[in-house]
């Protein structure tokens, strides 16, 4: 049986960069281990009435249990006024609740950050991490993973055709894959 790794892209946008790398990185996918993206579209914001009051959205119950069945998780954000975008931090936020229940404990992490600009979402990159930390999801220091210009890396189709951004998310994935090895 395969090990399952979540693939979580933090833009709603239909032609997200984020989703396309997501994408791409099934595709990257080594023996023995299985790469499912997670969609964070349909999950309203995060309201702590909906689990006090057991009135829970069914998206948040089908959410909670996908994350509570994998094995470790890459995040694959951009980047939003130098933060998180809402959707994804919402997402952390439902997965995270009631207290003391959260989804993510102890699932070994990656956060990949792109932008079309140079910064290559350094700050979201920066500020998942300190959330993640908070959730006890350990995260891959090395290789860091910024993809800076990521809208001039795919062809008409959507597809990946930049080789370099090609051997770089390969060896990011690999060392994720040996990093979550020693860190299960």
């Amino acid at each position: 049986m395969n090990t399952v790794i979540g693939l979580i892209a933090g833009s709603l946008r239909k032609e997200s960069f984020s989703k396309k790398i997501a994408k791409a990185l099934v595709g990257m996918t080594p023996d023995g281990f299985e790469f499912k993206i997670i969609s964070i579209e349909n999950l309203p914001i995060y309201n702590q009435d909906f689990d006090d009051y057991q009135n829970v959205p069914e998206s948040y119950l089908k959410f909670r249990e996908e994350i509570r069945n994998i094995a470790g998780v890459i995040f694959i954000t951009p980047e939003h006024n130098r933060s998180v975008p809402a959707a994804l931090k919402n997402a952390i936020d439902v997965g995270s609740r009631p207290a003391g229940k959260s989804v993510w404990n102890g699932k070994p992490g990656a956060v990949f950050s792109n932008s079309p600009g140079n910064l290559s979402a350094f700050g979201a990159n920066h500020h998942l991490r300190q959330s993640l930390v908070f959730l006890n999801i350990p995260v891959m220091q090395q290789p860091e993973v910024y993809l800076p210009h990521i809208n001039k890396v795919w062809d008409e189709e959507g597809n990946l055709k930049d080789e370099d951004t090609k051997d770089f998310l390969q060896k990011a994935v690999d060392a994720y894959i040996e990093w979550f090895k020693k860190n299960k």
